[in-house]
């Protein structure tokens, strides 16, 4: 009979619930005020020879350091998980911490942790959470955010042997075991208890690692030092590697030197992932002899890419390890505030203010006290519990000088582990054009859980920011970069370089007007010859060049097209046709769009009247000799080249009407050659006029 115990604020209750051991199930999340608790042995239980009391000791003696590590002959490995794996970064959601007594931090860190988030704490037995309990009450600890598992346990660094989340290929959560580097058994042991507890897979690898040596940034990129292969020398280097990616999803792992020089060799005394692009690394005086291993390390991440496509932004604290200590790389994320171990050192506002400038967003807080150690600290005494019900987003960010396109595309995965649905008006890209406001793109699924939105309305050389944003319907909330606004993706829009011919308007309509006209612009580098334009009915095109046609750099051509002489029975319809333009490096059209009823309108030219325009070319105003009509209404239009209505007129003529050269808002328009339409009842008479001064 297993038994298991819950706390509900500040009561503790006994059960025995055998029957709630669903090992391959998804689990009740930790809720704020209960957890389910464990003192079964299971999955990969080692066994123990008679050992020192490690209880005590991060470190081994000398003499255990230097002696190779034979992993545990009685470690049941199991096969991966289903593929692709991705393992969980510490800047993730997390739903709860898990940390252990007798205790590794003190009650401020507790109290924090406590104020937001579910704080499971490791006792030896149930009078053990009992006592506990009465401290944290003593304390000011939040106890509503408290909970207990119960198991053995050698020693608080709860980081160097906790549980590694994963979620594999079907999206479902699990945890990978591994042979814990130190012979602290127990300690081995827990996280087949954190798996038991939550009711999700177990996996084992075998293969001799710590949490402290191990960071990932969750999109399958880790880091270490070399003391994952020290620890594993029966294995290659490559044959480390595929244990990676096939347990964890690692499909880059940074193997590095330890520029700390200690024994210990864990990657959390010098290093951190703040962000899947940040990385912070130590650093130490010109003098110290450790400089240039630090400067190399640094320099290294600075020239290599990080999981965003682009290199690390390496962020630096001085660190020299000198009394009073300085362990701030030994943080600690959980969702959106960062606990920074202090010890009253000259060095410890410069610590805060660089994780101030690395993390905008996050709420940076220091944590002193007097017993944090260079290579022993926060991170080594607590470690996150992963929300196995988070919303994740993958994304590639653009990044640096983006080639020009009118619209830029912007595909994220999005997965809801709370196996939920996404709420779609919440799927958005939110970017902003240099610095004005924000404006969103909603984000479409095109395949799978793939989406695409599209960031528009920008020019050439601006600057972009930008964050996708989503959630489900179990009201769980992402961002990517997780503190969104504060924090988002940057790149500058590259310069609009021409490769081929532009064509403006690329659509002539047609509505009550007879003439309009299109631009060729060749902003190439280089003449272009145009072999043809060609249109087959509906328009005509009276005014080409001869063909070929070389059309220089930087030059244009203005192109007329006229509505043809036809009759059209059907009601008011659009008629649609094109104008192919076709050079030596392209073939681009115009799109035709005329107004039936415009057609029915106009009558064969040979059957019109002339009529006399004078003086053409104009300066003031203009004269327009009519044929011998009776006294009629004149409908007169004035366009500009590009089809733009500049002046309308309706007047009652005999013999002559006259345009003064003004514009619909009364100013005279500019220089420059303009078409007319002028209608006297059905007939209408077209033509070109240019003003000069």
């Amino acid at each position: 009979m297993l038994t298991y115990l819950f706390t509900f604020g500040c009561k503790i209750v006994l059960y025995s619930m055998k029957p709630l051991l669903h090992f391959m199930t998804r689990p009740v999340l930790f809720a704020s005020f209960a957890f389910v608790f464990f003192t079964a042995t299971g999955f990969a239980q080692r066994n123990s020879d008679d050992k020192p009391d490690y209880r005590k000791l991060h470190y081994l003696s000398e003499e255990e350091m230097l002696t190779p590590l034979k992993r545990d002959p009685n470690f049941t490995e199991t096969d991966p998980p289903v593929g692709p794996v991705r393992m969980v970064g510490e800047f993730e959601s997390m739903q709860a911490v898990l940390i252990r007594y007798p205790f590794g931090i003190p009650y401020t860190v507790i109290s924090e942790m406590a104020n937001d988030l579910q704080v499971i704490t490791i006792v030896s037995s149930n009078s053990q959470a009992n006592q506990v309990l009465t401290m944290y009450q003593q304390n000011g600890v939040n106890t509503a955010n408290c909970s207990f598992l119960i198991a053995p346990t050698d020693s608080y660094w709860t980081r160097d042997y906790g549980p590694w989340f994963v979620f594999d290929g079907n999206n479902q959560p699990g945890i990978c075991d591994f042979p814990y580097d130190r012979p602290r058994p127990t300690d081995d042991n827990i996280p087949v208890k954190v798996a038991q507890s939550l009711g999700i897979n177990l996996f084992g690898m075998n293969l001799t690692h710590t949490g402290g040596n191990m960071m990932t940034d969750g999109f399958g990129f880790a880091a270490s030092t070399d003391l994952v292969y020290e620890e594993n020398t029966d294995l290659t280097e490559q044959e480390v590697k595929d244990k990676m990616e096939a347990y964890l999803g690692i499909t880059q792992y940074d193997v590095t030197l330890d520029p700390l020089a200690d024994y210990i060799k864990h990657i959390d005394c010098w290093g951190k992932y703040l962000a899947p692009d940040k990385i912070l690394i130590g650093r130490v005086s010109i003098t110290d002899d450790r400089y240039a291993d630090y400067e190399a390390v640094a320099d290294y991440f600075a020239n290599t890419p990080s999981a965003y496509g682009y290199p690390y932004k390496v962020y630096r604290v001085f660190s020299p390890g000198t009394a009073p200590n300085t362990p701030y790389t030994n943080s600690i994320i959980l969702n959106n505030k960062v606990l920074v171990p202090l010890t009253g050192s000259q060095w410890d506002d410069e610590a805060i203010a660089v994780y101030e400038e690395a993390m905008p967003g996050y709420e940076v807080i220091g944590m002193p006290w007097t017993q944090w150690f260079n290579t022993d600290a926060l991170h080594c005494r607590a470690i996150g519990i992963a929300d196995l019900d988070m919303l994740y987003i993958d994304h590639r960010p653009l990044f640096g000088t983006v080639d020009w396109q009118d619209s830029l595309a912007v595909s994220a995965k999005i997965i809801p582990y709370s196996e939920g649905q996404l709420v779609s008006d919440s799927l958005l890209v939110n970017y902003q054009v240099n610095n004005n406001a924000y404006q969103t793109a909603r984000l479409v699924q095109t395949e799978g859980s793939t989406y695409v939105g599209y960031i528009k309305n920008f020019s050439e050389l601006d600057t972009i920011h930008y964050f996708v944003s989503a959630m489900d319907d179990a009201n769980k909330h992402a961002k990517l970069p997780y503190m969104g606004v504060a924090d988002p993706f940057s790149f500058v829009v590259g310069e609009q370089v021409f490769t081929d011919l532009t064509i403006t308007p690329d659509t002539l309509v047609f509505m009550d007007e007879y003439i309009r006209y299109f631009k060729i612009l060749n902003a190439t580098s280089s003449t272009v010859s145009i072999e043809n334009i060609s249109v087959d009915n509906l328009v005509w095109l009276p005014t080409l060049p001869d063909f070929p046609y070389a059309l220089p750099a930087g030059d244009s051509l203005m192109v007329e097209v006229d509505v043809d002489i036809i009759t059209q029975n059907p009601a008011f319809v659009w008629l649609y046709n094109t104008i192919f333009i076709t050079s030596d490096i392209s073939t681009q059209h115009v799109i035709v769009k005329v107004n039936s009823d415009l057609l029915e309108t106009i009558e064969n030219n040979t059957e019109k009247e002339i009529i006399s325009v004078h003086p053409n070319p104009f300066s003031n105003e203009i004269v327009f000799e009519l044929p011998s009509l009776k006294r009629s209404e004149a409908f007169l239009k004035i366009y500009d080249v590009f089809g733009k209505l500049i002046y309308s007129g309706r007047e009652t003529v005999s013999d002559k009407l006259i345009w003064n050269a003004g514009s619909e808002k009364g100013s005279a328009v500019e220089n420059g050659v303009y078409i007319y339409q002028l209608q006297i009842e059905n007939e209408l008479f077209t033509g070109k006029v240019v003003k000069l001064r």
